[in-house]
């Protein structure tokens, strides 16, 4: 009887916007890592989340949607996925059947087998009953319902080079609290706004203070680009930002496990998106 090499290795998770990368990210691991909500683009760094079994350690890359943009925003959200493309050991390449397969999809999987990359067609969403005979998929999933999730990492596991583990058994990401802070507010933001959210939107995180055992105090900067859109936050008489506010730091006081104090301020900041060096400093590589 042999004994089992450990296996280890970068998984990145690929696919247009709203196939579902995130909250297969968050099924995985068991842990809510990544933001989800209805909008397109709702990621726009990569994340890294870590699933360690007794016989692998899978580093999984969460990516922005690849899709077909000159805006700098979306030029940089092409980028990350680029640079993931380029490091991963495999790729999940996650299609929704309602969208089906496309060119884009061929030429990305083109790409990984070039640089040697392992990829799994992933098609999914299979709860909503639609199939799509184009999409050459080798595994049908419901990342929603957890249908078909532990075949996945099953077959995750398989295609990983053998190598050590990279991270502690207790490590989820290598994403500060900050940056995971500044996700969730982000998250509020969009699912308060709803149908009005200005898409160019940002947070920053300005104070982080764990000073106190029981209480962790967090001042945030809302980004807008234009005056209106700042109307459009604040809300008549604060109504929006308080209601934003008040659902963040619910999520916050979850993921940290202690009372939280968040200060919200909206503050524009003309042509933020189109301004490399900036989004840089927020995040998005």
């Amino acid at each position: 009887m042999t004994e089992e090499r450990h296996r280890s290795g970068v998984v990145a998770i690929l696919g247009r916007p709203n196939a579902g990368k995130s909250t297969l990210l968050n099924r995985i691991l068991g842990e809510k890592l990544a933001i989800v909500t209805p909008k397109p683009q709702t990621t726009r760094s990569r994340i890294l989340g870590v699933l360690t079994l007794p016989e692998a350690q899978v580093l999984l890359l969460d990516t922005p949607g690849f899709h077909e943009s000159e805006k700098a925003l979306n030029r940089a959200l092409n980028e990350i996925v680029d640079q993931v493309v380029r490091e991963c050991d495999a790729a999940l390449l996650l299609v929704d059947p309602a969208d089906g397969w496309d060119a884009a999809h061929e030429a990305l999987r083109s790409r990984l087998h070039d640089g040697g990359a392992q990829v799994l067609v992933v098609a999914n969403k299979s709860d909503r009953g639609i199939v799509a005979s184009d999409v050459p998929a080798d595994l049908h999933i419901s990342a929603l319902e957890a249908t078909g999730v532990d075949a996945l990492v099953e077959a995750l596991v398989a295609l990983l080079p053998e190598g050590p583990r990279y991270y502690g058994e207790d490590e989820l990401t290598d994403r500060p609290l900050r940056f995971l802070a500044a996700e969730l507010v982000r998250e509020a933001v969009f699912e308060e706004l709803e149908q009005e959210i200005p898409y160019d939107t940002a947070v920053e995180i300005e104070a982080f203070d764990e000073s106190r055992e029981d209480l962790v105090r967090i001042r945030a900067n809302l980004l807008v680009e234009q005056k209106s859109q700042k109307g459009m936050v604040v809300g008549k008489g604060g109504r929006m930002i308080r209601s934003i506010g008040q659902r963040a730091r619910l999520n916050l006081e979850k993921m940290l496990g202690t009372r939280v104090h968040l200060d919200l301020w909206v503050k524009v900041e003309p042509k933020w998106t189109k301004r490399p060096n900036r989004l840089k400093s927020l995040g998005y590589h």
